[in-house]
């Protein structure tokens, strides 16, 4: 299999995106009591778009597959879902759909009025639907592998050994 074609977030773009996510979410006319980002690639925007929408952030991470810092933590979110806390999740993509999916079966399939989730970037073809989305992809038309402003740090081997977890999500 070809490598992917790199495609970089710029900053400018990254901020538009978080702006309309803000937008989104205040036009919705729905408030989030947590905003929660998911490690690795939702942290960064979730951290954003908290300071945008002036609400307080936590985070799980499902990238590290180290149940005391995701499984554990979802167990608290769906608490306070079921207690009726609104929880926002972002994530830098909803590709496959398979994170989202996982984070919705965890909190028990909370309905929308206490578990929404906002994306950067929203592939259409998606196993999972998102409530906010900055932008949408058709993965049967872009097979980019976007590279967001806090991954440019890493190697082009660092990023390429991220895309070659899940290569099938740009085929």
């Amino acid at each position: 299999m070809s490598e992917p074609i790199l495609t970089d977030i710029d900053m400018d773009r990254f901020l538009a995106q978080i702006d309309a996510l803000a937008h989104a979410v205040a036009a919705s006319g729905w408030r989030p009591d947590w905003l929660v980002g998911v490690g690795r690639g939702g942290l960064a925007p979730a951290t954003w778009l908290s300071h945008a929408m002036g609400r307080p952030m936590l985070s799980v991470d499902m990238s590290a597959k180290l149940p005391a810092f995701s499984d554990a933590l979802l167990v608290e979110l769906a608490s306070r879902a079921a207690a009726g806390e609104r929880i926002l999740i972002v994530d830098d993509i909803n590709d496959s759909g398979g994170t989202i999916n996982r984070l919705r079966d965890a909190m028990g399939r909370a309905d929308g009025d206490v578990l929404r989730v906002a994306v950067l970037m929203d592939n259409i073809r998606s196993a999972a639907s998102v409530d906010y989305r900055a932008e949408t992809i058709d993965r049967a038309v872009t097979k980019d592998w976007f590279v967001f402003p806090w991954e440019k740090v890493a190697s082009r081997a660092s990023i390429l050994a991220d895309w070659g977890e899940e290569p099938d999500r740009t085929a």
